[in-house]
């Protein structure tokens, strides 16, 4: 069902649930079980709405369920980008639905009593080359805009946390968490049916007529809704061409280890994750009770195969702890992610009745939480927030060229990664 990663071996509850078999009416469907659709589903089915859930795979096969379970305040896009589109009062208020967005995933793992996420507090943003001024200057305007803390950690704190000497600088946040997203994602499910909402399994949407009299077809059976909510990130399909020409999906890697929890307490001394500031970022953290390592990073425009996963992702492991080349790699695996061409998520209307909410690459689980919630607002006329993403619409995003140039932009990036290192070494 699932492919072969750390969170599907530590799935808490692995029931399958059945195709859609037949006619199905239904006010709202949505196309995609991971964590944009369910998140939007949980939001409408708490105001009574009759909703539908169709996936393609399982609830999570998507990078929905592989990823790396950081929740942070964070988009893609710069915030510079963000503000030279949209001017700095706009830029605020995203900002602070990015904010909004790790509170609202935190109060649904406490109000659904989420146990199996196991949540943990913290992260650490680290910096490997000298330069701080602009950390100094990020954890003002946070404090001072949105009264949201980071601390600072010079090395000597870094090295208290963590035995290596690749990192300079950084910013603690302790208001970050990071979850097991599967866990987390397939409790989202359990609500939804709890609150009447209705979830398919193995049943991809493969036609569809959204005039008037809405109808989607699956391989064994067909809905008639009043509305439709296409959700499908990285997997997005040929069904509405425009959807699919505005998204790159973009390959990622993560690896876990197996376990060594004397050698790991000895290296990595915090619960907290660890994401590094470049721009070709790797991010970890301790999991299964700090048994294990697990390991992310690196982007392709196509997904290579796991052995080539995890000897890359070993090469970066080494490169910050080379004491931790007794380690040894039990799974590595890779997902598709959703990218737009400007580096924000997709949250908007295709045609009276016709919503999607898409391209979350790179931005964390906190997005996805926020943005389900201002689409079933917009949907439900309870606010205009959703106006705030309109400047980021579907456009085109290359297509094979676009790819191409996706991957040498990473590879670049890669490559100012490592000048700015050797340039400004301490």
């Amino acid at each position: 069902m699932y492919p072969q990663t750390f969170y599907a071996q530590t799935l808490s509850d692995p029931t399958a649930r059945p195709a859609l078999h037949g006619p199905h009416e239904t006010d709202t469907v949505i196309i995609g079980g991971g964590l944009a659709g369910l998140t939007t589903a949980l939001e409408l089915a708490r105001e009574g709405v009759a909703v539908t859930v169709l996936e393609s795979e399982a609830i999570g096969f998507g990078a929905s369920g592989r990823n790396g379970g950081i929740v942070s305040p964070a988009f893609a896009c710069g915030s510079d980008a963000i503000t030279a589109r949209v001017g700095p009062d706009k830029a605020r208020a995203l900002h602070k639905l990015t904010i909004e967005g790790v509170e609202r995933l935190r109060s649904h793992i406490q109000t659904l009593n989420i146990a199996q996420a196991k949540p943990i507090a913290g992260l650490l943003n680290l910096r490997r080359f000298d330069q701080v001024r602009d950390l100094h200057a990020y954890a003002d305007e946070f404090q001072r805009d949105y009264g949201y803390a980071f601390t600072y950690l010079d090395r000597k704190a870094i090295q208290d946390r963590l035995q290596t000497t690749r990192y300079l600088h950084g910013l603690e946040d302790p208001q970050a968490l990071h979850i097991h997203p599967l866990n987390y994602l397939r409790a989202l499910a359990v609500e939804v049916e709890r609150l009447g909402g209705k979830i398919y399994e193995q049943s991809p949407a493969i036609g569809c007529d959204l005039g008037p009299q809405k109808r989607l077809k699956t391989p064994m059976g067909h809905v008639s809704p009043k509305r439709v909510i296409f959700a499908t990130g990285g997997y997005t399909g040929p069904l509405i061409p425009r959807l699919k020409r505005a998204v790159l999906p973009i390959a990622t890697y993560m690896m876990v280890s197996s376990p060594a929890p004397d050698l790991l307490a000895q290296v990595i001394k915090t619960k907290a994750a660890i994401l590094d500031d470049r721009r070709a970022s790797d991010y970890y953290r301790l999991v299964d009770g700090g048994q294990r390592l697990l390991w992310g990073g690196r982007i392709t425009t196509r997904a290579a195969n796991p052995q080539g996963v995890a000897a890359e992702l070993r090469r970066a492991m080494l490169n910050v702890y080379p004491q931790l080349a007794p380690l040894q790699t039990d799974l590595a695996w890779s997902g598709l992610m959703a990218y737009a061409r400007h580096l924000m998520p997709q949250v908007g209307q295709l045609q009276p009745d016709v919503w999607h909410i898409t391209a979350f690459g790179g931005h964390g689980l906190n997005t996805t939480a926020i943005a389900g919630k201002v689409l079933a607002e917009a949907i439900l006329h309870q606010s205009d927030r959703i106006e705030l993403f309109k400047p980021w619409g579907l456009d085109y995003a290359g297509g094979p060229i676009g790819l191409a140039v996706a991957q040498l932009t990473y590879w670049y990036l890669q490559a100012q990664d490592h000048w700015r290192e050797r340039r400004h070494a301490s």
